[in-house]
C-alpha cells in the first residue's frame, strides 16, 4: 500500500511537472512570437518610414527643379518680350521708314524682309507668352493649348488640333495646372524637333475621376526601349509624379508618337 501510494505520488509529481513545463514552453514560445511579431512590424514601420522619408526628399527635389524651370522660362519669356521684341520691332520700324525714301520700283524688294519680321515679332510675342506661367494661368489651360497648337501650325504643321471630351473641370491647384501644360510643351516641342509630323492631335477626356489626356503626332515615331531614359521623358515622367499623374509614352517606328496623361480628378476638385 505504502510502495502504491509513493507511485501515486510520483506519477502525480511528474504529471504536474510536464504540465509546468508544458505552459513554461508555450509561455516562451509565445513570448517569441509576439517578439517576432513586434520586431516585424518595427522592422517594417522603420523600412516604410524611410521610403517614404525618400519620397518625400525626391519630390521636394523635384519641386524645386520644376519651380527653378518656371521661374527660368518666365525670364526668358520677360527677356524675348521686353528686349528681342523691341528690337524686331524698332527693325520692322526702321524698315517701314526705309521703305518710304527708296523708289516705287524697289520697294516691292522690302516685302520679304517686312514680312519676315512681322511673323517673327509675333512668333517671339506668342511665344513668350506661353514661357510665362502667370500669362498661363491668366488665359486658362485649354486656351493655352489652343493658343500653343496655333503657333506651331503657323511654324510646319499642316494641322494642330484640339479635341475636348465631357464636361470641363476647372483646376483647383493651379501648380497642377502649369506642370501638365509643360508636361504637353514637352511632348509638342520632341515632335518640332524630332518627329518630322505633319498632323498634332490633343484629346482633353474629362472623365467622373480622371482627366484623360492624349497626345498624338504622325512622324516617324521611335523605339522606346530605345529612347527611355532620354532626359525629355525622364523630365515627363517626374512632372507627372509631381501631381500624382500616371504617364505613357507609346511609340513604333514610322507610327508617329503618342502621349498618354491621366491625372486624378479628386486631387483638385472642390471636395
Amino acid at each position: 500500500m505504502v510502495q502504491t501510494s509513493e507511485r501515486l505520488a510520483s506519477t502525480a509529481a511528474e504529471r504536474y511537472l510536464l504540465v509546468y513545463m508544458i505552459a513554461v514552453l508555450v509561455i516562451v514560445t509565445s513570448l517569441v512570437i509576439v517578439f517576432f511579431v513586434v520586431f516585424l512590424k518595427r522592422k517594417n514601420k522603420i523600412l516604410l518610414d524611410k521610403v517614404k522619408q525618400q519620397q518625400a526628399f525626391e519630390a521636394e527635389i523635384a519641386q524645386a527643379q520644376t519651380e527653378t524651370q518656371e521661374q527660368t522660362l518666365k525670364n526668358i519669356g520677360w527677356e524675348l518680350h521686353d528686349n528681342v521684341g523691341q528690337l524686331l520691332s524698332f527693325a520692322s520700324m526702321q524698315l517701314s521708314i526705309l521703305k518710304m525714301q527708296v523708289a516705287d520700283d524697289v520697294k516691292d524688294k522690302f516685302k520679304d524682309t517686312s514680312d519676315a519680321l512681322k511673323d517673327s515679332l509675333s512668333e517671339v510675342r506668342s511665344l513668350s507668352r506661353t514661357l510665362n506661367n502667370e500669362v498661363v494661368l491668366n488665359i486658362g489651360f485649354e486656351k493655352s493649348i489652343t493658343n500653343e497648337l496655333n503657333r506651331l501650325k503657323k511654324m510646319k504643321f499642316t494641322s494642330a488640333e484640339l479635341k475636348i471630351i465631357g464636361e470641363k473641370v476647372d483646376f483647383k491647384d493651379k501648380k497642377h495646372e502649369i506642370i501638365i501644360f509643360r508636361i504637353l510643351q514637352e511632348f509638342l516641342s520632341n515632335s518640332v524637333k524630332y518627329s518630322e509630323a505633319k498632323n498634332l492631335n490633343i484629346i482633353l477626356d474629362y472623365q467622373p475621376e480622371n482627366l484623360v489626356i492624349t497626345a498624338k503626332d504622325d512622324g516617324k515615331g521611335f523605339n522606346v526601349n530605345e529612347i527611355e531614359k532620354g532626359s525629355g521623358l525622364i523630365n515627363m515622367k517626374s512632372r507627372a509624379t509631381l501631381v500624382n499623374a500616371t504617364l505613357n509614352l507609346a511609340s513604333k517606328p514610322n507610327e508617329g508618337v503618342e502621349l498618354t496623361l491621366c491625372y486624378p480628378l479628386y486631387s483638385f476638385l472642390e471636395k
